[in-house]
């Protein structure tokens, strides 16, 4: 295995994880934007009231996602193995 191929596989790595991490993400970063609005236009100072919001949404975003995360990563492990059993033989 070379230098660029090892490099190619890290990189097809991270942005697997970045991809498949995305949307559950950015549905929390939504979610605690919005809630911190709402918090600074009527001055609720309440620390804990972001949490109930984030997390009901964060797992419904799994939920939603679920499938098509499990789908790319099957598809990248489907991957990984193909290249090794193509190294174990020559």
């Amino acid at each position: 295995m070379t230098d660029v191929a090892v490099v190619k596989l890290l990189r097809e790595a991270l942005m697997v994880t970045v991809v498949v991490s995305a949307p559950v993400l950015g549905i929390g970063m939504i979610v605690g934007l919005v809630i911190s609005i709402f918090q600074t236009t009527t001055s609720i100072q309440e620390q804990t009231l972001t949490f109930v919001p984030k997390i009901i949404a964060i797992f419904i975003a799994i939920v939603v996602f679920a499938s098509w995360m499990i789908h790319t990563l099957v598809t990248y492990t489907k991957n990984i193995f193909g290249m090794v059993s193509k190294i174990g033989t020559g």
